[in-house]
């Protein structure tokens, strides 16, 4: 089998340079696996023996403030994709919508490297703008001029879980109601939402049947853990929409491929799932 990745991140230190120390040990308390650093070509041998193609979340650019840093980071990306194309078909740019003016430049510079797929990622909750903010329409807009689709994310984030105060963010803001609300507003914007929306399950459902531009990668989750409705729905009316998110280095392959296998689909949704709705939605994905 292949996989088309929708969401990963780089599991070497300089690729999660700007995550803190305390986010990268968080994140082994929540998902309850030991994590190690790997080097540039052990990190590309991973995908490749596994047959995994991927879009990466480049981590954190969000947070940095530092127009130098955050160049330096892309730059990093840009090697890396282009020393990989065959593993990495992409990334996913984390951005910080209050700065407006440099980051619709910095994606045109990156544009411009031609190394794979970029796209827009509105990066969990933790900025305090919803995914309906105006403040993102700029990005919104430019992302339909060039034809690319946009990560919106959803749902309960293991950023600051079962810490006091949750670190700040408001599980509210990850609420699919402002996914449906950027559908409606620009129908011609292609829509991931990411991760599974759970405690709001249902209301995503009702997106996705509702409107045609929204798709739905579910990285982060075991499958064995999603709700009843979503568990039918994705051998039923969404088996067309639905996207596989590894979330590599948070989770291994082999376990989610065996949770995936339990849940007893017909090897035709298996097959749409783990690549073939993704090469169809993503421009240029489908094989030669």
């Amino acid at each position: 089998m292949q996989y088309f990745d929708c969401h990963s991140h780089f599991s070497t230190e300089a690729g999660l340079h700007h995550a803190s120390q305390e986010d990268y040990e968080q994140a082994q308390r929540v998902f309850k696996r030991k994590r190690t650093f790997e080097t540039e070509e052990e990190m590309a041998a991973g995908f490749r023996k596994r047959h995994v193609r991927t879009i990466l979340d480049i981590y954190r650019t969000w947070r940095l403030t530092d127009e130098d840093e955050i160049r330096r980071s892309h730059d990093y990306v840009i090697d890396f994709t282009r020393k990989n194309p065959d593993i990495v078909y992409g990334n996913w740019v984390a951005i910080n919508p209050s700065m407006k003016d440099f980051w619709l430049k910095e994606f045109r510079r990156l544009l411009d490297a031609k190394v794979g797929f970029w796209g827009f990622c509105q990066s969990q909750n933790s900025l305090g703008f919803t995914p309906s903010d105006p403040v993102w329409d700029p990005f919104y807009k430019l992302s339909i001029e060039i034809g690319a689709p946009v990560l919106l994310m959803t749902g309960l984030t293991g950023i600051g879980q079962g810490m006091p105060g949750g670190k700040g963010i408001v599980l509210e803001d990850g609420h699919p109601r402002h996914v449906d609300r950027v559908a409606a507003r620009y129908p011609e914007l292609k829509i991931v939402a990411g991760r599974p929306a759970w405690p709001w399950q249902d209301d995503m459902i009702a997106i996705m049947l509702h409107k045609a531009n929204v798709h739905y990668e579910l990285h982060g989750w075991s499958p064995k853990y999603f709700t009843p409705a979503l568990k039918k729905e994705i051998g039923w009316r969404l088996q067309d929409r639905i996207m596989f998110g590894w979330d590599w280095p948070t989770l291994t392959l082999e376990r989610l491929v065996e949770d995936w296998r339990s849940l007893g689909y017909t090897e035709e949704v298996y097959e749409k799932v783990f690549h073939r709705n993704a090469e169809a939605f993503f421009p240029g994905a489908a094989p030669k």
